[in-house]
Formats: C-alpha cells, sequence, structure tokens
C-alpha cells in the first residue's frame, strides 16, 4: 500500500511540477517518470535537513513537487 501511494504522489508531484515548469518540461509521460523520481529526490533532501516526512497527504506532496521541480531545473541545465 505504500509503494502505491509514494507512485500516486509521485505522479501527482510530477504533473504539478510540469506545471510550474512550463516550457522546460518533458512531456506528460515524462513529467510523471519524473515526479517519482523526485519523491525520491525530495525525500533525500528532506532527510539531509534533519527533517522527517511521514503520513498525510500535503507534506509529502510538496517534498515531492520540490525533488522534482529541481530534477527538472538540474536536467535542463545540463541539456543546455
Amino acid at each position: 500500500m505504500n509503494l502505491l501511494f509514494f507512485i500516486l504522489i509521485g505522479i501527482a508531484a510530477g504533473w504539478i511540477s510540469g506545471q510550474i515548469m512550463k516550457g522546460r518540461s518533458f512531456g506528460v509521460l515524462g513529467n510523471l517518470v519524473v515526479g517519482v523520481a523526485g519523491a525520491i529526490i525530495g525525500g533525500w533532501i528532506i532527510g539531509l535537513l534533519g527533517f522527517s516526512v511521514r503520513g498525510g497527504l500535503v507534506a509529502p506532496l510538496i517534498t515531492s513537487v520540490l525533488g522534482a521541480v529541481s530534477l527538472l531545473y538540474v536536467v535542463n541545465k545540463l541539456r543546455r
């Protein structure tokens, strides 16, 4: 169940990050994959900062969106 929740949050984060980073996205399917990867990256960054994201919906979604936007930003810088 946790894996399904994680994937759904990542998909939502990918869509939101695509909306935030207009013109720098990878299309719908690519953004969904970036969202799932961003969820991993966001959780890792939050962990490095000493915070913990548990339960609920809002905190994991914000963490995932921040990770996905960061990932899109870095990938776009590397593509140039």
